[in-house]
């Protein structure tokens, strides 16, 4: 056609390098700048024009949550779960704030999955004063043997905590129980007790399932049960295990974006 023009051969690859050489430049200078700046803002900007890049799928939320600027929270979470990740923040603060719904429900309160013992320490701190116990359920020997609605993340033993330090986790509180041992075999230590709020962090099917099959009828109305991780893919045994009990029942499950799930019991 008249008036066209044809790149040699080549030229097509050379432009585009140039173009992405642009591009990587532009790039850098704008990294420059926010490192010149060092303001939050622009910090949170670039790291997630970084995280764009590295891993789309994740996406931030809005700049400026008071959760990043609580310094006792953060001392807290840094104290009981380490500076490696901070993974499990957003949880630990749900839980925190969940714990409040409760404080006037009548009832003990129960974790099945300790740990450590960060998230009883959460527990026990809010019920200070109260004339509430907290219960402890764990094998203290990691996980139990997944189960084929598990899928591959898990394998028995995962997660095994030292008893030993959950309790210097918790010795501050003179009203916590432990209960050693296999979901559910210590369960009827507690029969004939009453609770308002049920934290279940057992990550399998079928330690769920028997969780909730003997905690659901002891939940006091108004108290809430927990599920640490409904929303994780790492844990569809949580999921269908919540999902196929609460299939009959009244209560919704509230599914949250920090991978948590939690029932009011009616």
């Amino acid at each position: 056609m008249a008036g066209s023009t044809v790149e040699p051969p080549g030229r097509s690859k050379e432009n585009s390098a140039v173009r992405a050489l642009s591009r990587a430049a532009a790039g850098l200078r704008y990294f420059l700048q926010v490192l010149v700046r060092r303001d939050d803002r622009s910090r949170y900007v670039l790291a997630e024009a970084l995280a764009r890049q590295v891993y789309p799928r994740y996406k931030f939320s809005e700049f400026g949550r008071l959760i990043d600027y609580d310094a006792d929270f953060i001392e807290y979470y840094e104290r009981y779960c380490g500076t490696v990740n901070y993974h499990s923040l957003d949880r630990k603060y749900t839980l925190d704030q969940l714990m409040k719904l409760v404080l006037a429900v009548a009832g003990d309160t129960v974790e099945c999955g300790a740990f450590r013992g960060a998230s009883s320490y959460l527990i026990c701190r809010r019920i200070a004063g109260s004339q509430k116990t907290h219960h402890v359920f764990d094998s203290f020997e990691g996980l139990s043997k997944p189960g084929p609605e598990d899928g591959s993340h898990w394998h028995a033993g995962a997660m095994a905590s030292d008893e030993a330090m959950i309790r210097e986790t918790l010795r501050g509180f003179d009203y916590v129980v432990y209960h050693k041992g296999w979901i559910p075999e210590k369960f009827q230590e507690v029969k004939d007790r009453r609770f308002s709020f049920f934290h279940i962090d057992v990550d399998l099917y079928q330690p769920t399932l028997d969780s909730l099959a003997f905690f659901y009828p002891r939940t006091t109305s108004g108290g809430i049960i927990l599920s640490d991780d409904y929303g994780f893919i790492t844990c569809p045994g949580q999921k269908k295990a919540m999902d196929s009990f609460f299939s009959d029942k009244p209560e919704e499950i509230v599914a949250l974006p920090t991978g948590q799930g939690f029932v009011i019991k009616k």
